[in-house]
């Protein structure tokens, strides 16, 4: 019976602490997006893209086909979105976010920029790997 008692204890014990942890990673990954969005809105990208993997290997699918690599993404995105009238101001509602692995997760949601230009919405998913201690966005497609 002791032995039950001590395996349920165990069992509780690890499913608390893999909540707990689960819980500061959707944390953690909302934080990224936060300072996302608040770069965006700043009209400043590099400090928008700081939430990606600055790698070759990132992926970026948009309505123009797959863009690789990090310093391609940057470039997109200030050819697309050159001036402050076109970044506007970024919200975000995210819908879901699910943990692929113990050091990944995906992030579903929409997107809805207010701007001079014309207001822009879309919908995202987004795949974050944990890197070097630091969530980063590894691959993201928008439309």
């Amino acid at each position: 019976m002791k032995k039950l008692v001590l395996l349920l204890c165990l069992v509780c014990f690890f499913s608390s602490y893999a909540q707990k942890n689960e819980e500061a990673d959707i944390k953690a990954i909302n934080k990224v997006l936060k300072k996302q969005r608040i770069a965006w809105s700043n009209h400043n990208i590099e400090k928008y893209m700081e939430g990606y993997w600055k790698s070759d290997s990132l992926k970026f699918y948009g309505n123009n086909g797959i863009t690789y690599g990090w310093d391609n993404t940057l470039e997109r995105y200030k050819k697309a979105y050159p001036t402050e009238d076109h970044t506007g101001t970024l919200s975000f509602r995210i819908n879901d976010i699910t943990k692929i692995s113990e050091d990944a997760y995906y992030v579903l949601g929409e997107y809805h920029l207010k701007r001079e230009v014309g207001n822009a919405d879309g919908i995202f998913m987004l795949v974050f790997k944990k890197i070097n201690g630091e969530w980063k966005i590894i691959a993201d497609t928008s439309s």
